[in-house]
């Protein structure tokens, strides 16, 4: 697709960065106060509302330039590396489509009109189709979690039907693998899989990419089948893949007994960010009730607990989490979709402690010094499956997306 025919100008982005944070006056105690106790707490309420406020304030700024600057280089892709350009390009492609992933969820957020019909507009434009020469594939069902919201949001009846084709194939003709991805390294070319293993989910990315756009379909069609494929293939994705012993996930079979150069065992900073922001959003999409809920709430805890314990002093997760002299610069999308995540579970009362609070926190402040005031979202590892050295430089669509995501949670925030 060229986003140069895209008519853009049509949608221009004229919004306004930033909001005034309130500054009321907390009034003096009286002279003869018999202690200064009130006054204390007091300024202390002042000083979390403002805290609070600036939080919110910043949020409302990095979402908007964000999105401005994002939308804004399409057709000009030219910071990418060429090897991965043209399919940055793609909007059908798992990179474009995480970056509408965040898109959506800061819309959701702030009811932005004119970022919706530049969703619509590339919705359409795609004729809402998956890429079809590889239709098990999890990286490409990534875009139907746009098309799906806008069958539910903007109540599009034919955005969900080309899915939905898709599915009930898959359905009809469930794969036959396992998930070691080592068995199965001599692929069927024309697919570009790293093995044939991912003909299911059989690798962390992949958990964010698919199931929740299967749970959108139920929610959208009514019928439980397709939620009910999803939910599982995410557990036996998520007990394969998952380390009780550090609360991580692995990228895949290859990594179980990997060790980095120091010795430490491998667990990729973005793979487990990739799994740890689908969780919430998986977890939005089930219906009251659900046999699984609590069964995805405590894998979050798990997650989130094994997460938290490896932040940085700096406020970033490492590109290789167990080892963070592997990597040593900020890495932005991982830490995007992590401090999503936790900030999730804080504003609806999954993790309620000071903790998880400050850790949230952290990460965002990370988040906001990694953005330049264009928007640009800067130190973005490329795409890959393992931690890689990351430059100031680099930026990718999807952590764009990522920062959406946090902003969209962190516009929320009231701790």
């Amino acid at each position: 697709m060229k986003y140069t025919k895209l008519k853009l100008s049509t949608i221009a982005l004229s919004l306004a960065l930033g909001l005034s944070a309130c500054s009321e006056k907390v009034p003096d105690q009286q002279a003869n106060s018999v202690d200064n106790k009130p006054a204390k707490a007091m300024k202390m309420e002042k000083s979390k509302e403002m805290q609070k406020q600036g939080i919110q304030s910043s949020a409302m700024r990095i979402g908007k330039s964000a999105a401005n600057w994002q939308i804004a280089q399409f057709g000009n892709l030219n910071y990418i590396p060429e090897s991965h350009r043209a399919k940055s390009e793609n909007a059908k492609f798992w990179i474009q489509a995480s970056f509408y992933i965040g898109l959506t969820r800061w819309i959701d957020a702030t009811d932005d009109k004119q970022l919706e019909d530049f969703v619509n507009e590339v919705a359409k434009k795609e004729n809402y189709e998956l890429i079809l020469e590889r239709p098990y594939h999890a990286d490409d069902h990534a875009i139907a979690q746009t098309y799906l919201w806008l069958a539910e949001h903007s109540d599009i009846e034919e955005a969900y039907k080309p899915t939905q084709d898709v599915f009930d194939m898959i359905l009809s003709k469930p794969p036959q693998v396992g998930l070691n991805m080592g068995d199965s390294e001599s692929s069927t070319g024309k697919y570009h899989l790293e093995g044939n293993c991912q003909l299911r989910w059989c690798w962390a990315d992949a958990l964010f990419m698919a199931p929740r756009a299967w749970a959108q379909m139920t929610k959208v069609t009514g019928d439980p089948k397709y939620l009910e494929y999803g939910d599982k293939e995410f557990w036996a994705a998520a007990d394969y893949l998952f380390s009780d012993e550090y609360g991580l996930f692995f990228r895949d079979s290859r990594y179980f007994d990997a060790k980095s150069d120091n010795g430490e065992p491998v667990f990729w900073g973005r793979g487990n960010g990739w799994v740890f922001a689908a969780i919430p959003m998986i977890i939005e999409e089930l219906p009251k009730g659900h046999p699984s809920r609590d069964r995805y709430i405590e894998l979050y805890k798990k997650h989130a607990e094994g997460l938290m314990a490896l932040q940085k002093e700096d406020g970033y997760w490492p590109a290789s989490l167990m080892d963070p002299n592997k990597v040593t610069t900020p890495e932005v999308s991982g830490t995007g979709f992590i401090t999503f995540g936790l900030a999730w579970g804080v504003n609806n009362g999954i993790l309620n402690d000071q903790r998880s609070k400050d850790i949230v926190e952290k990460g965002w402040k990370a988040i906001t010094e990694a953005v330049t005031d264009d928007g640009r979202v800067h130190w973005v590892q490329h795409v890959g499956k393992s931690p890689d050295p990351v430059k100031e430089s680099d930026s990718q669509l999807y952590g764009t997306g990522a920062v959406l995501l946090a902003a969209s949670e962190m516009l929320k925030w009231n701790k």
